[in-house]
């Protein structure tokens, strides 16, 4: 079975954050995303999604490696400094 591989962006961010994220993938080109609801403990404190103000989300990207690099980048300079926000980068290989 051939198996492109691909990257994985994933962004753990504040759910506040949710419609500005969806119109930066958009514009950066991205077709298609997951996002779903978080909960955890971190170096930014313990986000229990008890209300929405301390509700996180993660939000998955499959795309090309410049892309994911781009994305990444741009986000972490646009929100991090204001917002919790973790992004990371891993290899996937997609099943068609």
């Amino acid at each position: 079975m051939d198996t492109p591989l691909t990257k994985l962006l994933t962004i753990y961010t504040e759910a506040a954050l949710e419609s500005s994220l969806i119109k930066e993938l958009e514009q950066h080109g991205v077709s298609g995303y997951t996002i779903s609801n978080a909960r955890g403990k971190g170096s930014s404190g313990s986000r229990t999604a008890s209300w929405e103000a301390n509700s996180n989300i993660r939000v998955e990207v499959l795309c090309s490696d410049q892309l994911a690099t781009t994305l990444a980048q741009a986000l972490h300079k646009k929100y991090a400094k204001n917002y919790a926000m973790m992004t990371y980068l891993t290899n996937a290989e997609v099943l068609n």
